[in-house]
């Protein structure tokens, strides 16, 4: 299923966010154009580890696009872009609030060249705000959103996540507006200006915590609480606080990831392990830390192998923790037919799929830089006259 396959998007996003954003729609069909700046192209393409002379990362987010060169800084290449966008469906913005305004390229002035165009603008803070044009990366968004401070450990900093929360999350939120935007326009034929902030996405992680918090009232209250000893980072049902609900280690030295959050999961697993079955296993309080202790003593008390063999006859929510090194050679996992590869002269590269991805389909490689400058001006309408002359002002390469 490949439902957008008449849909034009030029793309001006680089590294994770944006890019993670237009490979499922690229997935999805549609004709998905990298803008990338003469000076390099994107960063990501350029850092390790690399497959095929290309970053790993670069090569798994950008199949199937088309990618070209032009100088935005340049007079011709911003008019070439002005002219570029009039004939596309939806502009990805990942730059700051007010760059492409100061290029003379703004939001406004390209809706109103295309009054159906979507602009999709991704950025960390958002386009209003008191932090809208400040620089950050995704743990400073997964910090401000205050999904950082609900994780553990309890007794000192929160552990840097192990994935890029916000960012992925920030792109899975762009595809969704797109696609909501782009049905709106089907009704009403009008385009639309799309603020989407990576903080913002990411707070939505944080659901179960937050709403704690917010039940909490008043935030002195909870300062005052906190100060008393009241549980914080790391204590809460789903961030650590419960031994029926956390990792340990095996007897062979393999973390086993428990998730026994329902009486009879944890039933289950006690009978199976020798514990007494006690409810208030799934309640936070001080009585944890003893029963934390117990369940990791039982956990030690056999390998992986013979906790997964239990898993399968006890059905207690307790798997394995793998790592992205092992995990696409799990049997679950490769039953899935989650990788696959992609033929190139470069040599076969890699590829993962996402739950959108539809399966047999022959995918394009992700672009050389520039691969496809002639190719996206000409199908806007420009002639080789015209792309020579940019090419040869250094406005598009």
């Amino acid at each position: 299923m490949r439902p957008l396959t008449d849909t034009r998007i030029l793309d001006l996003s680089r590294l994770l966010p944006g890019p993670f954003a237009t490979l499922v729609l690229a997935d999805l069909g549609a004709t998905v154009d990298k803008i990338e700046d003469v000076a390099g192209g994107d960063l990501l393409r350029q850092l390790p580890p690399q497959i095929a002379g290309e970053s790993a990362a670069f090569q798994l987010l950008n199949r199937g696009k088309r990618s070209a060169l032009l100088d935005l800084k340049k007079p011709e290449g911003r008019d070439a872009f002005r002219r570029l966008v009039a004939t596309y469906d939806v502009l990805f913005d990942q730059f700051r609030p007010g760059v492409l305004d100061r290029l003379g390229v703004g939001h406004a002035a390209l809706c109103a060249d295309n009054p159906r165009l979507i602009v999709c603008a991704l950025t960390g803070y958002g386009q209003t705000g008191s932090l809208a044009t400040r620089a950050g990366h995704d743990l400073n968004y997964v910090a401000r959103a205050g999904v950082l401070g609900a994780q553990g450990p309890a007794e000192g900093p929160p552990q840097v996540p192990g994935f890029q929360v916000a960012d992925v999350s920030g792109g899975m939120w762009c595809a969704i507006a797109i696609l909501a935007a782009l049905r709106e326009r089907e009704r009403t034929g009008r385009g639309a200006v799309l603020d989407i902030a990576m903080t913002d996405g990411a707070l939505g992680f944080a659901l179960p915590t937050l709403a704690a918090a917010l039940a909490g009232g008043d935030p002195a209250r909870s300062r005052e609480a906190a100060a008393e000893g009241a549980r914080g980072a790391g204590d809460e049902p789903l961030t650590g606080g419960l031994a029926p609900y956390n990792t340990y280690l095996s007897k062979d030295g393999h973390a086993m990831a428990l998730a026994a959050l329902e009486p009879k999961f944890w039933v289950a697993f006690c009978d199976g392990a020798g514990i007494e079955p006690d409810l208030s296993a799934l309640v936070p309080g001080p009585h944890q830390a003893a029963l934390k202790r117990k369940v990791a003593a039982v956990l030690r008390g056999r390998t992986r192998a013979e906790w997964e063999a239990f898993a399968a006859e006890r059905d207690c929510c307790l798997e394995p923790v793998l790592d992205p090194g092992s995990a696409p050679a799990d049997p679950h996992l490769a039953s899935r037919d989650l990788l696959f590869e992609i033929a190139s002269p470069r040599g076969p590269i890699p590829q993962l799929r996402t739950p959108v991805t539809p399966a047999g389909v022959a995918f394009a490689p992700a672009p050389r830089a520039g691969e496809h400058t002639r190719a996206v001006l000409r199908d806007a309408g420009f002639s080789d006259d015209e792309i020579d002359a940019l090419i040869r002002a250094g406005a598009a390469r």
